[in-house]
């Protein structure tokens, strides 16, 4: 890879957040600079009083939730001050603190760093874009908020015209983070193709989002498979990448994203009636169409649904 090249994959990875500041994406303008302004919602009483009398917050008087610590708009994406922690997700947490009549406190936090977190008390909940499964279901209480839609992303100049089903990742290799259920699905259909002698996939394991820009860009992989909304924020804003097919995040079923709870924490009831409040006042769907997310609103909150695997 020429030098030139190499320099301007790094320069489209890490660009500044102005570049993102207007993005069209499922046919919603989204504007950061705008977005930075908090939706906020009123205290519900009918799940402040759904709280454990003897529950203690990781923080006194605060809802402590581990988010992403990555700029992937428009679910996180750090604010000017690279500091601050902007997105949907963050808009989320936050309409639970209120209804909660708490203090909402972000945590950035790797992928890796959130269960062990959760389970220890370390966060009240975590809002990652965590998809509910039958397997996190045996040590996580789950109260959704969003469809789980899922993408693959290629080059905007790749020869590959769709990716939808398990043939079509037959010999590719692809982009996906490792213990998601992205990943799991990936694993599922390889399994597939081999019963039928078809060529394994190779999965490619990123560190950030600049190494997942330029292997993609560089040619060392044929797709990027994710969050279908982080896809569609990358190729509006960039026009370096285009879509080629969608998948349920639960596949073959349907699955949603939900709020992360430790397992009988006693916390669940109370997330999903702040959550159905927020839903019924209208305050979820500022959050979801703000960030160009309406397209995978939920009309209620469920506990513990079924999920990929079930």
């Amino acid at each position: 890879m020429q030098k030139s090249s190499l320099l301007l994959a790094i320069a489209l990875a890490w660009a500044p957040l102005t570049w993102a500041n207007d993005v069209t994406i499922n046919g919603t303008g989204v504007s950061v600079e705008a977005n930075k302004a908090p939706v906020h919602t009123a205290k519900n009483p009918q799940a402040i009083a759904q709280l454990p009398q003897d529950y203690r917050f990781a923080v006194p008087g605060k809802f402590t939730v581990a988010v992403a610590a990555l700029n992937s708009p428009p679910l996180t994406v750090f604010s000017d001050d690279n500091k601050t922690l902007l997105g949907s997700e963050v808009d989320i947490a936050r309409l639970v603190a209120d209804s909660l009549g708490l203090e909402l406190n972000v945590v950035p936090t790797s992928w890796e760093d959130w269960p062990l977190g959760v389970a220890s008390g370390k966060y009240d909940a975590a809002i990652s874009n965590i998809t509910v499964t039958k397997e996190r279901k045996e040590k996580f209480d789950f109260a959704t908020y969003r469809k789980d839609s899922l993408g693959f992303y290629v080059k905007a100049n790749s020869p590959i015209k769709s990716i939808a089903n398990a043939q079509e990742i037959a010999g590719l290799r692809i982009i996906v983070g490792s213990g998601t259920n992205q990943e799991a699905i990936l694993l599922a259909w390889n399994e597939e193709n081999k019963k039928k002698g078809l060529k394994p996939f190779t999965p490619v394991y990123t560190k950030d989002d600049a190494a997942l820009t330029l292997a993609l860009q560089s040619g060392r992989a044929d797709a990027f498979f994710g969050p279908n909304v982080i896809g569609a924020w990358k190729a509006a804003l960039t026009g370096k990448t285009k879509l080629v097919g969608s998948v349920d995040g639960g596949w073959p079923k349907a699955a949603h994203i939900a709020v992360t709870l430790k397992k009988g924490g006693g916390l669940v009831e109370a997330v999903q009636t702040s959550l159905n409040g927020a839903i019924k006042s209208g305050d979820y769907d500022k959050v979801l169409n703000r960030w160009g997310e309406g397209v995978e609103r939920i009309p209620a909150s469920e506990i513990n649904p079924a999920g990929l695997g079930d």
